[in-house]
């Protein structure tokens, strides 16, 4: 059955534009292959180098290693929790419409399964990288008030380095975030959880790992294709929450 329809009223219209329909009956059995062997090869690692709130949050919506998960079912636990809901999508949207989704705590879901010839390393994002590696996270009410408050924070930013700030402050935490975690470094950005080699480079003696203050994230340029010589990690995730309220402040929208 289908998760959800571009008819579902609970969809701003905005938002039905780009909304797509997850057919779960249409994965393939290599489609669910897939998924099981990235599920276990991470899974085998992230018990032990993940945060809790991931490793919690999975639990609490339902992920398992044996199928393509059904966001209806996701979304159901999730919502129960905070309120957020993963949207399915074909792929990439427009920034603003992709932060207006975030400030009404709707995340845009992509639906496909990479190929088994792409196990280990895929250009776009895919189911695997935006449910396994982002939602986990949106079960934690901190993050959940963090991921919320970025959208719309994001959509304040009106020049070309206000919009590169956001872009720094969102990759270093959204996507290869650390935090400390009973004296311990803990994984927790989306890059670093569905990917085994940037994950083993981010705890390395190859990476610098500097405590998170909001001045240098912002000022800290990176490279989307190469492993990060610099991470942030942040005391908690009020931390990281707070940091984006005192953005909105300097982009004036307090």
């Amino acid at each position: 059955m289908p998760t959800q329809t571009i008819a579902d009223p609970t969809i701003p219209s905005f938002a039905r534009r780009f909304a797509n329909t997850q057919r779960t009956d249409q994965y393939t059995e290599e489609d669910h292959e897939v998924w099981r062997i990235l599920f276990a090869r991470r899974m085998s690692e992230l018990e032990s180098t993940g945060s809790r709130a991931f490793l919690d949050g999975a639990g609490w919506i339902g992920l398992t290693s044996s199928s393509v998960p059904d966001l209806a079912s996701v979304n159901e636990r999730l919502a129960a929790r905070t309120g957020w809901r993963a949207l399915p999508v074909d792929g990439f949207i427009e920034a603003s419409d992709f932060f207006r989704c975030l400030s009404i705590r709707l995340f845009p879901t992509t639906v496909i399964v990479r190929s088994m010839s792409q196990l280990d390393y895929l250009p776009e994002p895919d189911i695997f990288h935006d449910v396994f590696g982002h939602v986990p996270l949106h079960a934690h009410p901190s993050f959940a008030r963090f991921l919320q408050t970025f959208g719309e924070v994001a959509s304040l930013a009106s020049n070309p380095e206000e919009v590169q700030q956001m872009a720094r402050l969102f990759w270093f935490t959204v996507e290869f975030g650390l935090v400390r975690e009973d004296g311990e470094t803990r994984i927790y950005g989306s890059g670093l959880i569905s990917s085994a080699g940037d994950a083993a480079n981010a705890l390395s003696e190859s990476c610098e790992r500097r405590p998170f203050e909001l001045d240098d994230v912002i000022r800290q340029d990176f490279e989307i294709d190469r492993l990060q010589d610099v991470l942030f990690v942040a005391d908690n995730f009020d931390q990281i929450a707070d940091a984006v309220e005192t953005m909105r402040g300097r982009l004036g929208g307090a």
